[in-house]
């Protein structure tokens, strides 16, 4: 049978219709499965009554919430396209996002009036012809429409299923480190099998409450988020990440599993006096879109909480590898094998496949894998090869299967003829205990071609550069040495948590200093 992921909140509605889908960490809103497909039937109900069709982009600028959750599954049920916005961009960005995707229709909360009102005044510099508001403290805007007004007219009954397999569910826009950003297009049943993988390959027990405090434009809380309403988990959502909020939730609401990036588990590490919160049950989390450092997940361990690192893409729907419990800290630094129903593949440059151990480019192949790029023909031509999706990420395989991901090819710096990988010099970084984030970046070099420089927040002001130099000199061969050192307060990150190398490049270009 094809796949409509709207049906799959339905179905676990009939089966499981009084077990909490939703809590909410900020507001304390809480739905049960019944009552979330409820919500979800309504909003679909009203758009199908206001003349949607099959195939409409429907934009969400949303903070974390169930009416994002709602409007998802109501969208998928009735053949509209979801077009997730990153509430962290900018009206000029947004506007190439909502003109390229052809979104028509929007729905925002009320901590975004600012930004959509300054759309609404662009006229036709968008498509969209309807503007829905989620009611709150703010007076619904004069362009607009009450979100709840529009939905509440609606009745429960479940709508006519207009979308499976192969139709569009969503797309979703890469978060542009490098040039503008392209529309990654999922169907139905791509994420459908990404949450399929997911859940035949990760340790999901039937009370499981998995933190997400991911926002849910980015791939890696909405398949997840998709997952739990397979598995028939309860999502404890909260609306944007706090570390101190995080591990009280973990411990009010007896979290089990959850997802959150490095950058995340690194902040609650630094929130004082743990012990004052229950973190017994707390048995796994999932951790990825940048590599985990090895003395995260030595701390984890020593709390008794096991760190899987997890390494996907969006155009995979999330999936890719994945460390199993039994390896996560055996082989600590791999992102595992390949997911149950994932092929991963490890290349050279010329597609031959590369010798166990040898480094080279990441392939993926599954049937989670996106259908395109929007509108991108030739970027898909060029990502997507013989089934193959090309990720651009350098990693190496050994004998058994086990994935090392290394770098992003275009991160990689060539020092001297040598491949030297930013991510092993940040994974040596943040093991010394003044140091709390790095980065490496590549500096042009007259003599070198490129050169290692560090970025660094440090814990301690009386850390010098001299002091960092000195804590790697015998732990990394000369040409990975830095050749500069710069402290910061903050590394700019992308949602997802992964450095901003381009931001970085451009802050400090250089030259080297040897």
């Amino acid at each position: 049978m094809k796949n409509n992921i709207g049906l799959w909140l339905a179905k676990r509605s009939l089966l499981s219709p009084n077990r909490e889908a939703y809590v909410d960490g900020n507001t304390g809103v809480r739905l049960t499965y019944a009552a979330l497909n409820e919500r979800c039937n309504r909003i679909a109900n009203a758009f199908v009554l206001d003349g949607i069709e099959k195939g409409e982009r429907v934009g969400l600028l949303l903070m974390n919430s169930a009416e994002f959750m709602e409007a998802y599954f109501a969208l998928g049920k009735i053949g509209a396209v979801v077009v997730p916005l990153n509430w962290r961009l900018v009206a000029d960005e947004l506007e190439f996002i909502l003109k390229d995707s052809g979104t028509t229709r929007l729905i925002f909360s009320e901590e975004f009036i600012e930004t959509v009102a300054e759309l609404h005044s662009r006229g036709e510099r968008t498509d969209i012809r309807q503007w829905l508001q989620v009611e709150g403290a703010e007076d619904v805007v004069y362009f607009a429409d009450g979100y709840m007004g529009f939905r509440d007219t609606a009745d429960d009954t479940e709508p006519e299923i207009a979308a499976i397999g192969d139709d569009m569910l969503y797309i979703m826009y890469t978060s542009g480190t490098t040039g503008l950003p392209k529309g990654v297009v999922h169907t139905h049943e791509t994420s459908a099998w990404g949450a399929l993988t997911i859940a035949g390959t990760t340790y999901y027990q039937e009370s499981d409450r998995f933190l997400s405090p991911l926002p849910m434009f980015h791939v890696g809380a909405l398949t997840p988020l998709t997952v739990n309403v397979y598995r028939g988990t309860t999502s404890v959502v909260m609306r944007s990440f706090d570390p101190v909020r995080a591990w009280e939730l973990v411990d009010l609401e007896k979290v089990t599993t959850g997802l959150c990036v490095p950058a995340m588990l690194n902040f609650m590490l630094q929130v004082p006096n743990l012990e004052r919160y229950d973190f017994s049950q707390w048995r796994w989390c999932l951790s990825g879109a940048a590599p985990v450092p090895e003395s995260l997940i030595e701390a984890y361990a020593d709390l008794g909480i096991e760190i899987h690192q997890v390494y996907g893409l969006t155009e995979s729907c999330g999936p890719a590898c994945l460390i199993d419990a039994e390896n996560a800290l055996k082989r600590i630094g791999s992102t595992g094998k390949a997911f149950f129903h994932t092929d991963i593949a490890i290349v050279r440059p010329d597609g031959s496949p590369c010798a166990s151990e040898e480094a080279g480019e990441v392939l993926v192949r599954g049937e989670h894998i996106m259908r395109e790029y929007w509108n991108r023909p030739e970027a898909t031509a060029e990502t997507i090869v013989d089934g193959w999706l090309h990720t651009g990420d350098v990693a190496r395989m050994d004998s058994e299967g086990f994935v090392y991901i290394q770098d992003r090819i275009k991160d990689m710096i060539i020092s001297g003829g040598e491949n030297v990988y930013p991510a092993e010099i940040e994974n040596l970084l943040q093991t010394h205990d003044d140091i709390s984030e790095a980065a490496i970046i590549g500096q042009p070099s007259e003599t070198w071609g490129e050169s290692p420089f560090a970025i660094i927040v440090r814990t301690d002001k009386e850390l010098t550069q001299t002091g960092v130099l000195e804590f790697c000199t015998g732990k990394l061969a000369g040409f990975k040495m830095p050749k500069g050192v710069v402290f910061v307060d903050e590394i700019p990150r992308n949602p997802s948590g992964k450095i901003l190398k381009r931001v970085l490049r451009d802050q400090f270009p250089g030259p080297a200093e040897v």
